[in-house]
């Protein structure tokens, strides 16, 4: 069963909360980032991105850059920015995006539980980037994004969401990417007691959602510490990383699209001929958004041509090739357009589906790619069942809206 805790959560203060809140330090890079904080000097990307406080060509991996967001974090408690509750608490995040709501609980998740696999996971990890954030964690003494954790929906933890939420909110606020940030603070002893209870009986598995190197930096950071430890007794916090945990049904999972550079020698005719060999194919006015799995949209030259995937090119019983993402890559990636590791090809990339089809149609108009893809998107018991397997998703399967401000409650590894 999943073991979580409330912990003396790290947070800015009430009339900080909407100008510390960053988005998280992997969706911009660190020009995009100093835009951002551009006259506020409140901004979390100061300790996540600090590399935006110095020179331009600073290396951003260098202890230069860890120590930066360090003395960052320092001096922004330091100066009554943020400060640390008196006690353990749990606190309950909202988000609306649109006609989009979902509720979530900020906790502190089990390392044990990750490598035990309660914690279960669908992406791998590239040592590069765990290095990075094992760097950025142990130099500021803290988690500073929390991992977007998914688990199975539970009556009894919906009913205490629904009693905490009648209360004031702590933090309320619209960032600049029009979603409305709402925070609550729970406070009451039962309360606490009960959400723990609930996931210690209730909740066998617990799902990484987004976060897949956070979540395994900290638990790594976390078995290093216990190691040098003679007097670890398991319940210290760094046995325990920072999490929003949110109910299957609340998942919003949107496309994530594909643009290839060529047709791989290949004509136009010819290659509409291979495709169709493998993918029922029609022209369609206007642009095509799958409205099913195993549909696709197809922009080639100007025109927008819906794909459906034939019977017999997939295996239905294969959590891993039922995919979409996966159809298209055995299908029509690997053998026509012959991008045999779309992680590694140059000639592909990945377009979110928060910008939109529009912006697919724009890639190929002006020359930059020949083709476009898009995808229906992965469902989260696609997602679970991956996990559940022991699999592996293929590279940029899922994108996640909306995604977690860091900043507004960061976990503490060593007190």
């Amino acid at each position: 069963m999943a073991r979580i805790k409330a912990f003396r959560g790290i947070r800015p203060a009430k009339d900080k909360a909407h100008l510390v809140a960053s988005k998280p330090y992997d969706v911009l890079n660190s020009a995009e980032a100093k835009i951002e904080a551009e006259g506020n000097p409140y901004s979390f990307y100061h300790v996540v991105k600090a590399e935006i406080d110095l020179p331009e060509d600073i290396d951003i991996h260098s202890d230069e850059v860890y120590e930066k967001g360090r003395d960052n974090f320092n001096n922004m408690l330091a100066n009554g920015v943020l400060f640390q509750d008196d006690k353990d608490k749990y606190y309950i995040y909202r988000q609306i995006m649109g006609k989009w709501e979902q509720y979530g609980l900020l906790a502190a998740s089990s390392t044990e539980d990750y490598f035990r696999d309660v914690i279960k996971k669908h992406e791998f990890t590239r040592p590069e980037k765990e290095l990075d954030r094992i760097n950025h964690f142990k130099t500021v003494n803290a988690h500073t994004g929390p991992v977007f954790i998914t688990y199975p929906d539970n009556a009894e933890m919906n009913d205490l969401v629904n009693e905490i939420v009648k209360a004031d909110p702590e933090y309320d606020f619209i960032a600049d990417d029009n979603v409305k940030h709402t925070l609550w603070v729970v406070n009451d002893e039962n309360t606490i007691a009960s959400i723990t209870k609930i996931f210690e009986e209730q909740v066998p598995f617990t799902y990484i959602a987004d976060g897949h190197h956070r979540a395994a930096s900290s638990a790594k950071i976390g078995k290093e510490i216990e190691e040098s430890n003679p007097n670890h007794t398991g319940n210290e916090e760094y046995n325990f990383f920072l999490t929003v945990l949110f109910p299957s049904s609340q998942m919003n999972i949107i496309d994530y699209n594909r643009v290839v550079k060529d047709l791989n020698g290949n004509t136009e005719e010819q290659f509409l001929t291979k495709v169709s060999e493998v993918m029922s194919l029609e022209k369609v006015s206007g642009i095509c958004k799958p409205a099913n799995l195993h549909e696709f949209g197809m922009y080639l030259c100007k025109q927008w041509y819906k794909l459906s995937a034939k019977a017999g090119t997939y295996n239905e019983n294969d959590p891993k090739s039922v995919l979409d993402v996966s159809i298209l890559q055995n299908n029509v990636l690997s053998p026509i357009l012959g991008i045999e590791d779309p992680r590694t090809d140059k000639r592909i990339d990945f377009i979110g589906g928060i910008r939109g089809l529009g912006e697919l149609v724009k890639r190929v108009d002006n020359g930059e790619f020949k083709v476009a893809f898009a995808l229906y998107p992965v469902t989260i018991q696609q997602l679970i069942d991956i996990a559940d397997s022991g699999n592996v998703m293929p590279p940029k399967s899922t994108w996640f809206e909306p995604k977690l401000r860091s900043g507004l409650v960061v976990h503490k590894i060593k007190e």
